[in-house]
């Protein structure tokens, strides 16, 4: 086992923040005076942003608001108050929300059955918010696209084709309506890729949420419980979920699955995930005490993929930092897991934001870097099947330098002492030294125990 070896240790305790950071309203105040910037900037006239429950996390950043059950729409033009369309449950929150905005009520963004008979024309309510013929309109949901996937990637919009359709009818044949969600969401330049100091800090109480949740689901499996079992003793519930929860075992694991009543067997491989707002832990292990209780062609799991794969997350720990290149963290993951056994999948590392996955800079000769500010998740999906299955480390991490560093100490000084704690237990408990702006947000901190009825016994550098 040359590198790593298996250490008993305990599930690292960091302390539970006991109240959450609330972003001031003056924030989002900042965030649309910079979105405006940015819309200049593209040469747009006017921006539009959709959200729907799954899609809402640009509408939130500039908004405070995150409609559910429905959809909603904003529009942001010139030297006018932001018009959000909202239904009928939503209307409320939408008037509440932390920028002075004229909330309207559109109908058809309400639940099926709903009264609609009052529904004015879509066209006339968008006009009325300021579109006109002729312009740019920037579009803005949750994804754009590039020139591998489409000729004209700009003109791609992921929205209902209804106001896709309203929108270029109402700026004609002169106007153009595009795809804008790189202006929030590029990895490197988009408004939401480099977090405030405040937001970091409010990142932080998610993923100590989730990082909680998953530890109780690893100490929580016994042989003879069902998946609904395991996860309903996790406590979970505590903020609005950027993934649903996962929870899988068996010779049918599938990393994505809900939790079923299937009853777990001695020798199950199994894997979680937790993710609220700003933060997603995940852990993939066994049912078992130690590799005599794992089927006799899978023995050697540490050896052969939990070991190789720790080491591989460690160097990736230990290399991320301010001004380095995805490329850099792509080439680790592929030097350690780039044999066809790993089968490895995804990009081995992403921001983390209000969505579970905003963008990555990650990818085969990247040259973007990682900026002071961010928030980043290890991501590295090895999925060897059948009968090692897989593993999985994935928790979060922000990077801030000196003066970022400094802000966070001196405004959250309790988040910074759990983060110093989780960097020192990296370095002195698993061997992992991390550089001086990688911050550890997660109480789960790297530790990766492969046999959870022996949570304790994780792996470290030799």
């Amino acid at each position: 086992m040359a590198g790593f070896r298996l250490i008993d240790a305990v599930l690292p305790e960091f302390g539970i923040p006991a109240t959450r950071p609330e972003l001031p309203r003056e924030l989002y105040r900042q965030r649309l005076i910079a979105l405006g910037k940015a819309r200049r900037a593209a040469g747009l006239d006017a921006l539009v942003i959709f959200a729907d429950r799954e899609h809402s996390a640009n509408l939130a950043y500039v908004t405070g608001f995150d409609p559910r059950f429905e959809e909603a729409l904003m529009v942001i033009t010139p030297d006018s108050t932001p018009t959000i369309l909202a239904g009928p449950e939503n209307l409320g929150r939408a008037v509440n929300c932390a920028i002075e905005v004229e909330a309207r009520l559109y109908p058809p963004f309400g639940l099926l059955g709903q009264d609609r008979t009052n529904t004015p024309a879509l066209e006339e309510v968008l006009r009325n918010a300021g579109l006109r013929a002729n312009q740019r309109i920037g579009v803005l949901g949750w994804k754009y696209f590039g020139a591998f996937e489409a000729a004209k990637p700009e003109a791609w919009l992921e929205i209902p084709s209804y106001i896709a359709d309203t929108l270029r009818k109402i700026v004609g044949p002169d106007g153009r309506v595009i795809n804008a969600n790189a202006l929030m969401m590029h990895a490197v330049t988009g408004l939401r890729a480099v977090n405030e100091i405040i937001q970091i800090a409010q990142f932080e109480f998610g993923a100590v949420a989730v990082s909680e949740a998953v530890k109780a689901i690893i100490k929580g499996v016994a042989p003879g419980k069902s998946g609904f079992e395991v996860v309903g003793g996790a406590g979970l519930g505590v903020l609005p979920h950027s993934c649903h929860t996962m929870f899988s075992s068996g010779p049918d694991l599938v990393g994505l699955n809900s939790a079923t009543h299937r009853r777990l067997e001695p020798g199950d491989p199994m894997t979680t995930a937790v993710g609220y707002v700003g933060g997603l832990s995940s852990r993939m292990g066994w049912l078992a005490h130690d590799p005599s209780d794992l089927p006799a062609n899978a023995r050697d799991y540490v050896e052969r993929l939990a070991g190789p794969y720790f080491l591989c997350a460690a160097e990736w720990y230990e290399t991320i930092g301010i001004g380095v290149a995805g490329g850099t963290m792509d080439a680790i993951a592929r030097r350690h897991l780039g044999a066809p056994f790993f089968n490895l999948v995804l990009n081995p590392g992403h921001l983390i934001h209000l969505d579970e996955w905003m963008n990555t800079q990650v990818y085969p000769g990247s040259s973007e870097p990682f900026l002071s500010g961010q928030a980043v998740q290890i991501d590295i999906i090895p999925a060897a099947g059948p009968p090692y299955f897989g593993a999985n480390i994935e928790d979060g991490i922000a990077l801030l330098d000196d003066a970022g560093r400094a802000a966070l100490k001196g405004d959250f000084p309790e988040v910074w002492g759990r983060i110093e704690a989780r960097r020192a237990f990296m370095a002195d408990v698993l061997g992992i030294t991390l550089e001086p702006e990688v911050l550890p947000l997660s109480n789960l901190a790297g530790a990766m125990p492969p046999f959870w009825l022996e949570p304790g016994r994780i792996l470290a550098r030799q």
